[in-house]
């Protein structure tokens, strides 16, 4: 399987307009990256893509730098579904983001642990508010019935835990910011975008979760004085996928029940493919 363009998307959960370090980026295998300053931006990119693809008849990939679901059980607990993607419509129906990258997530996270039990999931509250069931401390949690990572998560050198909201490395904010604009993405051009692992890849756009720092070590080896790390990280990767012959063994996922609820990365284990596509 191969694809006519594929573009790699770097999330930022930000409270205000940001560019340049920890902001989004969009770069695609032609080397070429934006750098839009609001999620609203970033999602009018995305469409003007899509829309672009369609009007083509190509095919594209994108990845997107952050979860595609949580720890199993999770969505069950939530939705009464046990579908990654019914956690991403309830997530979309109740995150409040504004075009000032203003956003309700942290308010949210508390009001999803008040309805689970014991203390958490989610933790780290960068607020002054207070939100009596979103801890300070992931130590201080109690209770929760479920895993402090993915499979994936697990697998994947220097990935962090979902639940974590906030602080160095966090990706906790990254997903629940993220997760709603990928659900409008597909809503806006429905039967058009399937999302892998969860949906048969027959549509002409595919979403799929990536970890640029499976590069990490050719990322930084090709960083300049004043380049700007995150963009790096999208262009090498969307080249290194854009190289491959086939990238229908990048995506294949491991033998796991529980990958169908919680995603996989795509290219995790087979990061010397990559590496040997930037040669």
């Amino acid at each position: 399987m191969t694809f006519d363009r594929i573009a790699i998307l770097d999330w930022s959960a930000a409270n205000t307009p940001r560019r340049g370090k920890d902001s989004i980026w969009l770069g695609l295998d032609d080397g070429t990256a934006t750098n839009p300053c609001t999620r609203a931006e970033a999602f009018d990119e995305l469409c003007a893509l899509v829309e672009t693809t369609l009007a083509r008849r190509e095919t594209l990939l994108i990845g997107a730098d952050f979860a595609f679901g949580y720890p199993a059980g999770f969505a069950q607990a939530l939705t009464g579904r046990a579908e990654a993607l019914a956690v991403w419509d309830w997530l979309a129906s109740n995150l409040h983001d504004d075009a000032q990258n203003r956003s309700n997530r942290i308010a949210l996270a508390a009001q999803i642990n008040a309805r689970l039990p014991g203390l958490g999931p989610f933790w780290f509250n960068p607020t002054r508010l207070p939100f009596p069931d979103l801890p300070h401390k992931g130590s201080t949690r109690h209770g929760t019935p479920f895993a402090e990572h993915r499979l994936a998560d697990e697998t994947a050198k220097g990935a962090q835990s979902p639940w974590k909201l906030g602080g160095a490395g966090a990706v906790g904010s990254q997903i629940l910011t993220g997760l709603p604009v990928l659900h409008r993405l597909r809503t806006a051009f429905p039967g058009q975008i399937a999302v892998w692992p969860f949906e048969p890849l027959s549509a002409p756009v595919v979403l799929a979760e990536v970890f640029p720092s499976l590069l990490g070590p050719e990322v930084t080896a090709r960083l300049r004085p004043g380049s700007v790390k995150d963009r790096m990280q999208v262009t090498l990767l969307a080249r290194a996928l854009a190289r491959q012959a086939d990238l229908k063994t990048l995506l294949t996922t491991p033998d796991d029940a529980r990958i169908r609820e919680e995603g996989w990365i795509l290219g995790l284990g087979h990061e010397k493919a990559l590496r040997d596509a930037l040669i």
